[in-house]
Formats: C-alpha cells, sequence, structure tokens
C-alpha cells in the first residue's frame, strides 16, 4: 500500500506541474503577441505617422512657395527641404510597410521624381506656368493622405490583436484556476481515497 500512496502522490503532483507548465507557455505566447503588437504600434505606426506629417509640411511649405512665386524660396530654402523629404523617405522605408501601403509610398516616390522635374521647369518658366507643379504637388499630398489613413488602420488592426491576445491571457487564466481547483479536489480523493483490503 505505501507504494501505491507514493504512486498517487506522484501522479497528483506531476499533473499539476504539467497544467503550470502548460498554461505557462500559452500565457508566454501570448504575452509575446501583446508586446509585438505594442512594439509595432509604436515602431511601424505612430514613428511613420510622424514622417508623414513631417513630409505633408514640407510638401506645403513647397506648395506656398509656388502659389505665391516665391523665387527666393526656390533659390535658396528648396534644395534644403528636397533633402529633408528624402531623408523622410529614407526613414520611412525602414518601418515595416504592408502591402498596400508599398504600392502607394511606390508611388509617392515616382510623384516626388515628376515633382522635382516640374520644379526645374517651373523655374526655367520664371515662376510662368504654375498649373503642372500644382497638380503634381496635389498628387504627392494624395499619396501622404492615403499613406496616412493606412497608419490608423493599421494602427486599429494592431490594437485589436494586442485585445485578443489580452482575452486569450483573461481566458485561460480562468480555464486554469478551474482545473487548479478540479485538481486539488481530486488529489485529495486519491489521498484521502483507501482502497479495502481483502
Amino acid at each position: 500500500m505505501v507504494f501505491y500512496n507514493k504512486v498517487k502522490w506522484v501522479l497528483g503532483i506531476l499533473m499539476v506541474f504539467i497544467l503550470i507548465i502548460a498554461t505557462n507557455l500559452i500565457d508566454r505566447n501570448n504575452f509575446s503577441r501583446v508586446k509585438d503588437s505594442v512594439v509595432a504600434i509604436y515602431k511601424d505606426r505612430l514613428i511613420a505617422k510622424d514622417l508623414i506629417f513631417k513630409m505633408s509640411n514640407s510638401v506645403q511649405e513647397k506648395e506656398l512657395a509656388v502659389v505665391a512665386s516665391d523665387s527666393v524660396f526656390f533659390s535658396n530654402r528648396n534644395k534644403k527641404v528636397s533633402q529633408d523629404i528624402q531623408d523622410f523617405v529614407k526613414l520611412f522605408e525602414q518601418t515595416n510597410l504592408t502591402l498596400q501601403e508599398k504600392k502607394i509610398f511606390s508611388d509617392y516616390k515616382n510623384n516626388l521624381e515628376i515633382l522635382k522635374s516640374s520644379e526645374t521647369n517651373f523655374i526655367q518658366s520664371k515662376f510662368a506656368d504654375k498649373t503642372p507643379l500644382i497638380n503634381h504637388i496635389s498628387s504627392v499630398k494624395l499619396n501622404l493622405n492615403d499613406l496616412s489613413k493606412i497608419q490608423l488602420d493599421e494602427g486599429k488592426r494592431q490594437m485589436f490583436l494586442s485585445e485578443k491576445a489580452i482575452d486569450s491571457v483573461e481566458l485561460f487564466t480562468k480555464i486554469e484556476i478551474y482545473i487548479l481547483i478540479f485538481l486539488a479536489i481530486l488529489i485529495q480523493v486519491i489521498v484521502i481515497y483507501k482502497p479495502k483490503e481483502n
């Protein structure tokens, strides 16, 4: 009988041990998903949103100079603003882009190149023909607007994934508590139960 009691105790402790390991692994996986989601929201969405904002400000500065036919801007400041935009583009490329984002961002870069040649034509025309340049600026602004919308949508998606992982953790915690209660009762029954001796 002593051996039988030892086996009961070992099985009871082993069941609790396996349950704790299993729930720990599940919880670790869910917390990892939450962490990845939070990092993605910051790195790939908030930083990207900030870069889009800065690019929009730079493009708006160009637009105001075109509308005002500001020759001083184009002879002095335009080169610096264009370089700033290129720096922001390089930083934006380092974020994790969705397929839709890649397509719009590619269009944006193409429109920036067209804008650059339009600026050259505008300067050569002695600031006379604004229409093509304004149209190209509008295309660039539209790309930036589309990229901005994607940041919000992706941010919401990441938040949904975080909430789903947290809900999962809460559910497994409740299940773990119920199973531990059940196992505690089961272990008590096994330990207290004494088979009839012949």
